[in-house]
């Protein structure tokens, strides 16, 4: 790319194309040159925006996490519509996609990383942890509504939720909606109160 040209949406870009270098190679070949030649610019553009590659790195996973938790704001929308089992098959179809594998691959395989996003994740695995969260929100919210049992402890529901579905979905390019569907209704049937 000729110097001096400007690059729109940056960050973006530069992120589409690392998660890119993901899916195809995994997170051992994600460098900052590979991210550069994926993304059609020099090596400076990314260090111009970011202090380091550890630092794009972690900014690649908090952006992951902004998406978990605005779509966790949104199944908390959702709470006392369709069923409770269709939304959290649903969540956990999304949240272990292609991309998060890749990425959850990434955090647990750079040392580093990890020790950055400490400081926003100070306990469990980062992007998971706020996954667990984001969906024991929606759990209690249907817990209020008396879809979920009273006593239910939504945390730990959540936490076996996505340990089931991460477990499900690691090293799996398709998993059945049926199979993810499967995993939900078995491990909630004791406190999902609904037709």
């Amino acid at each position: 790319m000729p110097t001096g040209v400007a690059i729109r949406d940056v960050r973006e870009q530069l992120f589409a194309a690392a998660e890119r270098v993901l899916l195809r190679a995994g997170p051992n070949a994600l460098t900052s040159r590979a991210v550069t030649t994926e993304a059609g610019c020099a090596k400076g553009v990314l260090h111009r925006h970011f202090a380091d590659f550890d630092a794009f790195l972690a900014e690649l996973v908090l952006d992951r996490i902004r998406g978990v938790e605005a779509r966790g704001a949104a199944l908390r929308e959702a709470a006392g519509t369709g069923t409770v089992v269709d939304h959290v098959t649903a969540a956990l179809t999304d949240l272990f996609g292609p991309v998060a594998l890749g990425v959850l691959g990434l955090i647990t395989s750079r040392d580093a990383l990890r020790a950055r996003l400490r400081r926003t994740t100070p306990t469990g695995v980062p992007l998971l942890t706020e996954a667990g969260a984001a969906l024991a929100g929606y759990l209690a919210a249907e817990r209020e509504l008396g879809r979920v049992a009273p006593d239910t402890d939504t945390d730990t529901l959540a936490f076996t939720l996505v340990g089931s579905g991460h477990l499900l979905f690691a090293g799996q390019r398709d998993v059945p909606q049926d199979a993810a569907r499967k995993v939900v209704r078995s491990v909630v049937a004791g406190v999902v109160r609904e037709p």
